[in-house]
């Protein structure tokens, strides 16, 4: 039986190597710049439609400046807004919130 314990010290020996091969710390993300938010100022203030359909078309265009949205995506959740904009102007408030409601979802905004 002693002719086993050399076998067993080797595959230990391995079994240590291979554990400490491995880095202690992950490699960092490689860096993808710094992203750009709308600066909370520049956001349209107030409550009702217009300023709520207003505030989620100046996150879309910063997304899709930051590259955070693809550009034909934004340019269709603009549209979305626009026909919520359209509502709001014309006086139905509650179908205009419903579609900015819709459009958000669709594109996945809170």
């Amino acid at each position: 039986m002693s002719h086993l314990k050399p076998g067993l010290a080797l595959a230990a020996l391995l079994a240590l190597a291979a554990c400490q091969s491995k880095p202690a710390v992950p490699p960092p993300a490689a860096a993808l710049g710094p992203v750009a938010a709308a600066p909370a100022g520049a956001l349209p203030a107030g409550t009702g439609c217009g300023p709520a359909i207003a505030r989620t078309q100046s996150i879309v265009d910063s997304d899709v400046a930051t590259g955070n949205l693809n550009a034909p995506v934004g340019k269709r959740f603009s549209a979305d807004l626009a026909n919520a904009s359209a509502a709001c102007a014309a006086g139905r408030e509650g179908e205009a919130l419903h579609l900015l409601a819709a459009a958000k979802a669709r594109f996945g905004y809170p």
